[in-house]
């Protein structure tokens, strides 16, 4: 027998039969403030500062109690998640995140490929390689680099180009793992409009924008205009500091996602050191941001 899906009308009866007529009129008033986009704003954590100090078990049980859903494991941290992990032990790692609800949202490195020396880009893309693949491994979705630098005896648009091509190569070792390349607006290349010039070059659907919450965003027209540039190629990640950082318009941000409909992580990369409980203040944090979002979306329905 097909089975048929109750109409409109019979689901407010349901409700109001279950709820009471008040609480019904509630429920489905709130349902219909939340716009669709935005709903797939999830909240992470970059283990900068607030989980740099942390093994393995005791990241994932933190983030377990935090209702972290995500993570991205930068390098050289207590974690000790890295490309020197033997098969078996990779077998594990990737094993814990898939026994956890914080998932492994992948690998934060800090190659960057704008030297003005060949032999350093090309040493810096070998290692970028080898976290692609361990990212694979363990279950992560893709690996963040850093344009970084502007070297002052080269055209800037050499550089850039440079930086590009650079990302072009790793997206096309990247694709037989399955994982995106997050470029991390970053040092000296957080100008907006520096960036989607490297995008352009880099012409690779898998390579990505990582938003990175910086001062720039706001200079020239403002965060607005900034975020136009980049919207297009936005990634699955997004760097934010503390929300309650009162100099950067979380808010105008958070709007900007929802209209944006971003489908990803928003992960907090605390610059400050915790103050009290780490996984209190993990869940303020994470309260404070989805509030935002929350609120973008009714304004935004």
């Amino acid at each position: 027998m097909t089975s048929r899906q109750p109409s409109s009308f019979e689901r407010r009866q349901f409700i109001s039969t279950l709820f009471g007529a008040g609480v019904a009129a509630a429920a489905l008033g709130q349902e219909k403030k939340l716009s669709y986009k935005g709903e797939n704003i999830q909240y992470g954590l970059v283990t900068y500062m607030w989980g740099a100090d942390l093994d393995l078990p005791s990241l994932i049980e933190t983030c377990d109690k935090a209702g972290i859903l995500g993570v991205e494991l930068r390098v050289e941290h207590a974690h000790k998640v890295d490309p020197t992990l033997t098969s078996p032990q990779r077998v594990e790692v990737r094993k814990r995140f898939e026994d956890a609800q914080v998932k492994l949202i992948g690998m934060g490195t800090n190659y960057e490929f704008s030297s003005a020396d060949p032999d350093v880009v090309k040493k810096n893309i070998a290692s970028a390689k080898e976290y692609i693949k361990l990212s694979h491994d363990i279950g992560g979705s893709g690996v963040k680099v850093k344009p970084n630098d502007l070297p002052k005896q080269v055209a800037k648009e050499k550089t850039l180009e440079q930086i590009g091509k650079s990302l072009a190569e790793l997206a096309d070792y990247a694709l037989g793992f399955g994982q995106e390349i997050r470029l991390e607006v970053h040092g000296k290349v957080t100008d907006l409009s520096d960036v989607r010039t490297v995008m352009e070059a880099a012409k690779r659907d898998s390579v990505r924008v990582c938003w990175n919450s910086n001062d720039a965003d706001l200079n020239g027209e403002g965060i607005e205009a900034n975020f136009a540039k980049v919207k297009d190629f936005l990634g699955h990640t997004l760097h934010m500091r503390e929300a309650n950082d009162s100099k950067y318009p979380y808010k105008t941000l958070a709007k900007l996602l929802v209209e944006a409909d971003f489908d990803g992580y928003t992960c907090l990369e605390a610059h400050s050191k915790i103050q009290g409980d780490r996984v209190e203040a993990l869940i303020k944090q994470r309260e404070l941001w989805m509030g935002m979002v929350r609120d973008a979306r009714m304004a935004t329905a």
